[in-house]
C-alpha cells in the first residue's frame, strides 16, 4: 500500500473522530438541549423533576387545555313537572243533567292537545286561564277540578301530559342512538340519558361528557362520572349532552420505542405513563438520565405575583436512574401538547466512532495484505 493511501485513510479516520458531534443520530444529546439555560439571554428555563420541585409545580398555572367546571348531583321530584310547551289532554266527566260543559246525552268532554303557554297557563271553558306550570300532572288535575266546581259541582277531571321542549333533553352525539329524550321525572341524570341512548360509542378514547345548559358549558370525563356518583348531575329540560373523544395529546420523539402523537387514554397521564404508552426508551440509544419534557406556558404565567416558571419555554429533566427520579416521574403529569423527548446517549455516538475506527483499520489491513 502506498504512503498516499495510508495518509488518506488516516485522514478519513481523524475526520470521523472529529465529527463525533455531527454524526447521524436519531435524537439530540441532553447537553445540547439544555446548553445555555443559565445565561441571561436564554429564552427557556430548565427544571429537574424531583420530590422537592413537585410541590412548587402544583402552584403553577395550567397549560395546554381549557378547563371546564362540572355540576354536582342534586335531588329533584320523582314525578313529572309540567313546563311551558307541554301538551295536556283533559277529559271532564259530569253526571249532572243540563251540564254546561257537556253536549246533550254526553257523559264527558275532551279537551285534546291543549298546549301550555309560555306563561305556563291553559285555557278552560267557563273557567278561563289556569296556571298549571311547575305542578305535577296530578296537582294540575286537582286544581282544574276545583276551578270547575263553580259551574259543575260534580265534575271530575282526568289529565295526561306529553312532554314538550322544556321537558326533554337532546343527546347530540357520541352515543349509539342520539336524539331527543323525554324526561320521565325530575331525577333524570346524565348517566341515565347516556344509558337510554345505548351508551357511549366504544371507539371513543377516554370519552368526555359535555353538558350545554343555556349559555354555560360544563365538561368532565365519563370515567369520572362512573367513579363518583355524586357527579352524576340531574338534567334540566332543554339541556344538550355531547359525548366526544378526549382531544388532548402529547408528542414522543427521540430515542423512544415509538415516535408519534399519542392521545390521552385517561384523565391524567404521568411521565411514567407517557413512557409506557410510547413504548419506553431505546435500550441501545437512549440516555436514561436525559428524558426531557418540553412545555410552553402562556405569557400570563410570567405575570407579577403569579407563581410560575421563569420563562415561557420550559424544559423539565427526568432522571430514570434514581429512585427519586422514578417516583417523581410518576407524580409529574403531562399536559396536552407536551413533547416527551428521549435524548441520545453520548455512548451511542462513541460506538459509531469506534465502528468507523474498526472499519478503517480493517481496510488498512486488507490493503496491506
Amino acid at each position: 500500500m502506498s504512503k498516499l493511501t495510508k495518509y488518506l485513510l488516516w485522514a478519513v479516520l481523524c475526520f470521523s473522530m472529529a465529527a463525533c458531534g455531527t454524526l447521524p443520530r436519531g435524537a439530540a444529546i441532553r447537553a445540547e438541549i439544555v446548553k445555555g439555560s443559565n445565561t441571561p439571554e436564554a429564552d427557556f428555563a430548565v427544571y429537574p423533576v424531583s420530590k422537592s420541585f413537585l410541590p412548587s409545580l402544583t402552584e403553577w398555572p395550567s397549560t395546554g387545555e381549557r378547563h371546564y367546571s362540572w355540576l354536582s348531583h342534586s335531588h329533584g321530584s320523582n314525578a313529572q313537572i309540567i313546563r311551558p310547551g307541554d301538551t295536556l289532554d283533559v277529559v271532564i266527566w259530569d253526571s249532572s243533567e243540563n251540564s254546561l260543559l257537556l253536549s246533550p246525552g254526553a257523559r264527558n268532554t275532551n279537551l285534546s292537545a291543549v298546549r301550555v303557554s309560555e306563561s305556563g297557563t291553559v285555557f278552560v271553558p267557563y273557567v278561563g286561564k289556569v296556571r298549571v306550570a311547575d305542578r305535577t300532572p296530578d296537582s294540575a288535575r286537582e286544581l282544574l277540578q276545583r276551578q270547575l266546581e263553580a259551574v259543575a259541582p260534580g265534575a271530575q277531571v282526568q289529565l295526561s301530559m306529553a312532554e314538550g321542549r322544556f321537558n326533554s333533553v337532546d343527546m347530540v352525539s357520541g352515543v349509539r342512538t342520539p336524539g331527543n329524550i323525554k324526561l320521565p321525572d325530575q331525577n333524570f341524570s346524565v348517566l341515565a340519558a347516556i344509558s337510554a341512548s345505548g351508551g357511549a360509542n366504544a371507539a371513543l378514547k377516554n370519552p368526555q361528557v359535555k353538558l350545554v345548559r343555556g349559555h354555560n358549558t360544563y365538561r368532565t370525563s365519563l370515567n369520572r362520572l362512573f367513579d363518583n356518583p355524586k357527579l352524576d348531575t340531574r338534567l334540566n329540560g332543554g339541556d344538550q349532552i355531547i359525548v366526544e373523544a378526549d382531544n388532548r395529546y402529547f408528542l414522543a420523539l427521540g430515542a423512544t420505542g415509538t415516535e408519534n402523537q399519542f392521545d390521552f387514554n385517561r384523565d391524567q397521564i404521568s411521565a411514567l405513563d407517557a413512557l409506557s404508552i410510547m413504548g419506553g426508551v431505546n435500550d441501545n440509544r437512549a440516555n436514561p438520565k436525559g428524558v426531557l419534557v418540553l412545555r410552553e406556558y402562556p405569557a400570563s404565567a410570567l405575570s407579577s405575583g403569579q407563581r410560575g416558571p421563569r420563562k415561557q419555554r420550559v424544559v423539565f429533566t427526568i432522571d430514570l436512574t434514581t429512585s427519586d427520579g422514578l417516583f417523581s416521574a410518576r407524580n409529574f403529569y403531562i399536559s396536552s401538547g407536551d413533547l416527551v423527548l428521549a435524548t441520545e446517549s453520548p455512548i451511542s455516538s462513541a460506538r459509531v466512532v469506534f465502528g468507523l475506527v474498526g472499519s478503517a483499520f480493517g481496510l488498512l489491513n486488507a490493503t496491506t495484505n
